[in-house]
């Protein structure tokens, strides 16, 4: 009985230790950021950066993949080091500072008594790629002056070709946003200044009497008034 019980359990042993060396390992990745410089200038353009949104089907651990008929699957192998928003506002912080040589970049929601220059509110509605498909990129920012007033918009569409292997696709990925930055930045530089205000238009003219056709040119006299000398006298 106890012999029967240890060969049962040397069993699945086995069968474990070769399910184990049968499962693929995973592979986690993160968003390259490309080595930017460190800023070196601590009185740049102040930018508040964010809010950043990511559409909802990115928030997962597994890296997508885009098939022919676009339908997405999960790669069983291959998965974020942690979470891709975040690494995505790391990305995009540390780009844009070094492109604007700025160390006053701040991720909203900012700090009490931090008064941005320029505000950037992104939205990110498509970062995926596949096997055969290339990394694509759709996002759509709006630029925010000191005063809040829209002072630039624009909807963007990026995609970066690749080898095919999740490490390659990676990389493609992070070019897209890298590329995005590089396009935002090139936006924000003129917005340091306040808009220019519309020159004020003078007040119209009166308009000229019209002189009559009979009607004398230059300055007009006063015509004398006849004196009456139809006056009767009488003397007493």
């Amino acid at each position: 009985m106890v012999s029967r019980f240890s060969l049962v359990l040397l069993l699945s042993s086995v069968l474990g230790l070769v399910g184990c060396v049968s499962q693929p390992p995973v592979t986690l990745y993160q968003l390259d950021n490309g080595n930017p410089g460190v800023p070196a200038s601590s009185k740049g353009l102040a930018v508040l950066l964010g809010p950043v949104s990511v559409a909802d089907y990115l928030q997962r651990e597994t890296l997508l993949q885009r098939q022919p008929d676009g339908s997405l699957t999960s790669a069983s192998e291959a998965r974020w080091a942690g979470s891709l928003g975040a690494d995505i506002d790391q990305l995009l912080l540390r780009q844009l500072a070094w492109r604007l040589d700025s160390q006053r970049l701040v991720l909203a929601p900012s700090a009490a008594g931090f008064v941005p220059d320029v505000q950037v509110v992104l939205s990110i509605t498509r970062l995926d790629s596949g096997p055969q498909q290339p990394a694509v990129l759709d996002a759509q920012w709006r630029l925010l002056d000191k005063r809040g007033q829209l002072r630039d918009s624009r909807i963007i569409h990026l995609e970066e070709p690749h080898q095919g292997a999740a490490a390659d696709q990676v990389r493609a990925q992070s070019l897209v946003l890298r590329r995005l930055v590089e396009q935002l930045a090139t936006a924000i530089q003129p917005l340091s200044e306040p808009p220019a205000e519309e020159p004020r238009k003078a007040a119209p003219a009166a308009p000229a009497r019209t002189r009559e056709p009979n009607e004398p040119s230059g300055p007009q006299i006063p015509k004398a008034a006849p004196v009456r000398t139809d006056v009767e006298v009488f003397r007493f």
